[in-house]
């Protein structure tokens, strides 16, 4: 007689909470290892011959790097717009939460409440503006200035190209820096989650297998 190890048990919700965290972390893994590729090899031109970086292919082409970015960005946006979503009422509680302490009214936040609810709003606000800056540089012309025959090479809404630029540069460090912090806090439920899920893919095939053992003949 086969015995094997019992399932780990998850609920549904966390199970979902699990993918829609993983989903997320996924693409912005693609997204911030594309973008430190182009923050430290910068578009310089050829410069002559003084630009030793130029033209040097790291496992893709920069346009390949570039189409990596933008749709790892694009999925990521989607990803947390439905991560949003799902946790609409949570949101919703902990706004009418801040508000009521505005007000003097309701419980308190704990200590470890106030600094997880600061990771998450910066979070919030290095998200926003990181996708907003990338979707106008997405939509905005490109091509470089060509010596001025791009004349919609900078549009100028708001700012500049080269200030969107900046914007979306330092605000995606900003939020990486605070998903990083989000991430130490919450890594016990982000190890002891991510086990079970493996130990669910791992024993469900091994208890299928032993059952069709046990009945053939």
């Amino acid at each position: 007689m086969t015995t094997s190890k019992p399932t780990p048990s998850l609920s549904k919700v966390t199970k979902t909470n699990w993918w829609l965290d993983a989903t997320v972390f996924l693409f912005a893994l693609l997204s911030v290892i594309s973008g430190a590729y182009f923050l430290f090899l910068p578009t310089a031109g050829y410069q002559g011959g003084r630009n030793p970086m130029y033209g040097v292919t790291i496992l893709f082409t920069r346009e390949n790097w570039d189409l990596l970015h933008m749709w790892g960005g694009v999925f990521m946006i989607i990803a947390v717009l439905i991560h949003l979503w799902v946790h609409r009422q949570w949101l919703g509680m902990m706004a009418r939460k801040l508000i009521n302490q505005a007000r003097g009214q309701g419980s308190r936040l704990s200590k470890g409440g106030k600094i997880n609810l600061w990771v998450d709003a910066a979070i919030a606000l290095g998200f926003f503006l990181t996708a907003i800056t990338g979707i106008y540089l997405m939509f905005a012309p490109a091509g470089g200035y060509q010596g001025g025959h791009n004349p919609g090479w900078d549009p100028g809404f708001l700012f500049t190209r080269t200030t969107w630029d900046l914007i979306h540069t330092w605000s995606a460090v900003a939020l990486v820096a605070a998903a990083f912090l989000h991430l130490i806090i919450h890594w016990r439920w982000v190890t002891k989650v991510t086990g079970k899920m493996f130990a669910r893919v791992t024993t469900i095939p091994r208890r299928q297998t032993a059952s069709a053992a046990n009945t053939s003949y």
